[in-house]
């Protein structure tokens, strides 16, 4: 067998591309935190000017986490995603020419970058829960949200040796943004928002992928087997569907009318399927506020992220502060903590498959075991760090076995929409990011003004972050829930 005839299964080529978009999209954001040391010098900003930088992208971010999740959910996640990618890259570009026309332009660039990157998690989770049966989802929701943590990872120790070269802090603007260019043209030919019209899919993986239970118009369908052939369709209904499935390896479903497609599966002559989870319907939004299991979510994602996002943001000044870290050495070793929480994230996400579907253990003990040892793991070894470190090597060790243990957040509050309204997991990521991503705003300018008051006290810095990671764990333990609720 010649190696152009094994066959690739068109989900991992889709996913393997969510996955390095992501990567790009973190490593765009996150060559800041690096960029902003040399920038500060160059420019003479102080701690709530860099606050206000740092946290301006937050305030872009936020406007398109749930629009970007509900656009997917509705039209698809291929173009949502493609023109984010576009529009992310653009002003990654742009960076380093508005920071030399003032502090002002720059806010307005790091905003639309924020704009274009908000909605790019929201429409890859929509796109999992289109691709990906039940059984693969902790995996690919695990390897997505550890892509954050790689993009991290690739960002700071490049940033750094970028800094320390001819191109300066600038050529990490012009880098990434290349390497975003060749990402957006990629996806552009090879994306595509559900299996069913993705060229050349094998008939034995549209119908892994479709063989499980699906919520259309709150009727629970059920694919038992796959054929390819067409039988007793009911006359009725012939006019307004199109069923055509094709006579080799290769299943289309073509459109009956702009806004339905159709299957035949089985024997079930009577049972038809929208295509996806694509609903012309609206999202059902006043039912969403009226759950505590949403509520959980959102909550959770704002006491989380609040700490989150300081972290990444203002951590590696804090190794230059407080424990005098060489620059040239800051993006090697502060990257540390993203290596061990991407390969942590990886695992954790076969864990909770194998915890799931092997031992049969309860999807809600699973949540409330993860986000419990993700919370607790990463406030006190962050707090370790704080009152008990001497040296750089200590305190970024300490932080790094924190941030491993953070990785169980994956499977965690980072998976429950997915539980409990798989037809609206897109949206409901996006509102919950929403959430994440004004704790963002608030906890990274928040960072800068409380440094500037107290005389750099870092540690009323992380006892905030520490309380408020204890404080959602709680809530989502109270009322995390594990039962499709929104249909």
């Amino acid at each position: 067998m010649s190696f152009l005839s094994v066959y690739i299964p068109k989900r991992i080529i889709i996913f393997g591309l969510c996955f390095l978009g992501a990567v790009i999209s973190y490593a765009d954001r996150s060559n800041m935190s690096i960029a902003i040391t040399s920038m500060a010098l160059e420019f003479n900003w102080s701690y709530i000017t860099e606050g206000y930088i740092l946290s301006s992208f937050f305030v872009g971010y936020l406007t398109t986490q749930i629009v970007g999740g509900a656009l997917s959910d509705k039209f698809g996640g291929k173009w949502v995603l493609g023109i984010a990618g576009a529009l992310w890259t653009i002003f990654t570009f742009l960076t380093p020419i508005t920071a030399k026309c003032g502090v002002l332009y720059l806010i307005l660039c790091r905003i639309f970058l924020g704009i274009g990157e908000g909605a790019c998690f929201p429409s890859i989770h929509s796109l999992i829960s289109v691709w990906f049966p039940p059984e693969e989802r902790s995996r690919a929701v695990g390897t997505i949200t550890s892509s954050s943590f790689i993009g991290t990872m690739i960002a700071m120790p490049v940033s750094t040796l970028l800094i320390s070269s001819p191109f300066g802090w600038e050529g990490i603007f012009f880098i990434f943004g290349i390497v975003g260019c060749i990402w957006s043209v990629t996806w552009h030919f090879l994306g595509a928002s559900n299996p069913v019209d993705y060229p050349k899919i094998s008939k034995e993986e549209l119908s892994w992928i479709l063989k499980h239970d699906y919520e259309v118009d709150q009727k629970h369908l059920r694919f038992s087997q796959f054929e390819s052939r067409v039988e007793d369709i009911d006359p009725e209904i012939e006019s307004s569907r199109i069923i055509a499935i094709e006579d080799n390896e290769n299943t289309r479903l073509l459109k009956a009318s702009h806004d339905q497609k159709y299957l035949k599966v089985g024997n079930t002559s009577n049972e038809t399927l929208e295509s996806s989870n694509l609903s012309k319907g609206g999202i059902p939004w006043k039912l969403v506020f009226s759950r505590r299991e949403i509520w959980a979510i959102l909550v959770t994602q704002f006491c989380n992220c609040f700490g989150y996002y300081i972290m990444l943001n203002w951590l590696p000044t804090y190794y230059l502060d407080h424990f005098g870290l060489d620059i040239n050495k800051l993006g090697y070793l502060a990257v540390l903590p993203y290596v061990s929480q991407g390969i942590m994230g990886l695992l954790v996400g076969i864990i909770g498959d194998y915890l799931v579907n092997k031992l049969n253990v309860r999807v809600i003990t699973v949540r409330r075991g993860a986000q419990i040892i993700g919370s607790f793991g990463t406030s006190i070894f962050l707090l370790f760090a704080a009152y008990l470190a001497t040296t750089p090597i200590e305190g970024i060790l300490l932080i790094t076995i924190g941030n491993s243990l953070g990785a169980f957040l994956f499977i965690g509050v980072h998976m429950s929409q997915l539980d409990i309204a798989p037809k609206y997991a897109g949206a409901i990521w996006g509102l919950g990011n929403t959430f994440g991503v004004i704790a963002g705003i608030l906890g990274v300018a928040l960072t800068g003004l409380i440094l500037d008051i107290t005389a750099n006290n870092w540690n009323f810095i992380w006892n905030l972050v520490v309380l408020s990671s204890l404080t959602g764990t709680v809530l989502f333990v109270l009322w995390v829930g594990d039962e499709v609720v929104i249909s």
